[in-house]
C-alpha cells in the first residue's frame, strides 16, 4: 500500500511557518484553552498530543480559521496576519476524522470539489487530479463513489482532497481513529514518509501516543487547556517536563523512598541518586529537574530496568504476574518499592509468580519530576 511520491511538489503551495500569539479560547463563559505561544517551523510537522477534552482540536480549528481566538490573540502565517480571515482565504487542507466525503461524488470528484470552487481552469484541474490520483495510488479506483472504497482508501482520498487546492499548510484532525488497528499503522507509516516528501507545514491532532511518536518532528503535550512540554519525541519520551507529561506518554514506574547519603532507601533495597541539574526546555522555558535529587522519589521506564542476582541488585522484590508480549515480557514485581513496579525482559524468559528476583535500573535513565 506504498503511496507514490511523483510530482509531490505541483501538489503544495510554498510552506510557511506559523506562529500563535496569547491565543486563548472561551466558550459560553468557559475558558477551554489558555493563552498559547508556539511557533511552528515552515515545512516542519507537529503534532499536538493529548486526551479529550486537552484543547488540541481547538488549537487546531483556530489555526483554520474554523474559530476565532479570544480578544488579543493573534495567528501569522508567515508575515500575514491571519487572525480574522475564514478558512477559505487562509490556504489550508484540511482532513478530518469521518473525512467528510461527499457520497454522490467519485473519487475524481472528491479529490477535485475544491478546485471546482476555486473555478480552476479544467484541463489544470484534471492535471493536478491525476497526479493525486497516482500519488495516493487511486487512479484504478477513479470513477467509483466513495461507499465502495475501504477505510484506508477514503482516507487517502480525504488526503488527496485537501492537498488539491495546493494549501500552505495541511491540518489532519485524528484522521486514523476511524480504522482499525492493522490498517491504521500500516497508514501511519505511509504517511510519515508522504509528509517528509510533501515538505509542507502540517499540524496533526491525536491522542494516540504512537501516531505522535513517528510523524512529529516534535509534539506538543497538551493538558486541561494548557502546553506542559514541546520537543521532539525523544525529548518528551526520556526527559518529560512533568508528572502530567511522564505519566501520559509511555508507562512509567514510581520509586519512593528516603533519600540518604545520595541514595534512595526504599522498600526493596536503594537506587543511586542521579546528579542534580536543573534543565531549561528551550520550547517551552520550563525548568525542571530533568535529574534532580531533592524529590524523595525517581521514575524509569519499563525497558530500562533488567534483572540481576538479589545478591548484588538495587532493589529486591517478588514477580506479582507476567505478561507475554511476542518480543518481550512485562513482568510486574512487587516488594521492590511501594508501588509495585513494571520490567520488561526478553520475550523468551518465564518467570513464575512469586519467584524472587531482583532489579537494577539503568543510571541515565532515572527521572526525578517536580
Amino acid at each position: 500500500m506504498k503511496l507514490a511520491s511523483t510530482a509531490v511538489s505541483t501538489s503544495v503551495a510554498a510552506s510557511v511557518p506559523i506562529t500563535l500569539t496569547q491565543c486563548a479560547k472561551t466558550f459560553r463563559g468557559t475558558r477551554v484553552l489558555e493563552p498559547v505561544d508556539l511557533h511552528i517551523e515552515a515545512g516542519e510537522t507537529l503534532v499536538l498530543l493529548g486526551p479529550s477534552g486537552c484543547g488540541k482540536t481547538t488549537t487546531l480549528r483556530m489555526i483554520a480559521g474554523l474559530e476565532t481566538p479570544d480578544a488579543g490573540g493573534r495567528i501569522a502565517f508567515g508575515d500575514d496576519d491571519v487572525t480574522a480571515l475564514p478558512i477559505e482565504k487562509r490556504q489550508v487542507g484540511m482532513v478530518f476524522q469521518s473525512y467528510a466525503l461527499f457520497p454522490n461524488l467519485t473519487v475524481r470528484g472528491n479529490i477535485g470539489y475544491g478546485l471546482k470552487i476555486k473555478r480552476v481552469p479544467i484541463e489544470t484541474a484534471r492535471q493536478r487530479i491525476d497526479e493525486l490520483l497516482d500519488m495516493m495510488r487511486l487512479t484504478a479506483h477513479a470513477d467509483k463513489p466513495i461507499d465502495q472504497l475501504s477505510g484506508g482508501q477514503r482516507q487517502r482520498v480525504a488526503l488527496a482532497r485537501a492537498l488539491a487546492v495546493q494549501p500552505r499548510v495541511l491540518l489532519l484532525d485524528e484522521p486514523l481513529t476511524a480504522l482499525d488497528a492493522r490498517l491504521r499503522d500500516a497508514l501511519r507509516s505511509e504517511m510519515n514518509t508522504l509528509l517528509r516528501e510533501l515538505g509542507i507545514t502540517t499540524v496533526y491532532v491525536t491522542h494516540d501516543q504512537a501516531e505522535a511518536m513517528e510523524l512529529g518532528d516534535r509534539i506538543v503535550v497538551m493538558s486541561a487547556g494548557r502546553i506542559e512540554q514541546i520537543g521532539s519525541p525523544r525529548d518528551i519520551y526520556y526527559r518529560p517536563a512533568n508528572r502530567t507529561v511522564a505519566q501520559f506518554v509511555g508507562t512509567i514506574n514510581r520509586v519512593a523512598g528516603e533519600r540518604r547519603d545520595g541514595m534512595l532507601t526504599t522498600t526493596g533495597g536503594a537506587v543511586p541518586l542521579p546528579p542534580t541539574h536543573t534543565h531549561t526546555h528551550s520550547d517551552t522555558h520550563t525548568h525542571f529537574a530533568a535529574q534532580a535529587s531533592s524529590e524523595h522519589e525517581i521514575f524509569f521506564r519499563p525497558e530500562d530496568a533488567f534483572l540481576a542476582d538479589p545478591a548484588h541488585a538495587q532493589l529486591r522484590g517478588q514477580v506479582e504476574a507476567s505478561a507475554f508480549l511476542g518480543e518481550r515480557t512485562r513482568l510486574t514485581i512487587s516488594g521492590a518499592a511501594p508501588d509495585a513496579l513494571l520490567v520488561d525482559v526478553a520475550g523468551r524468559v518465564e518467570l513464575a509468580r512469586g519467584t524472587p528476583v531482583g532489579i537494577s535500573i539503568v543510571q541515565d535513565a532515572l527521572i526525578a519530576l517536580s
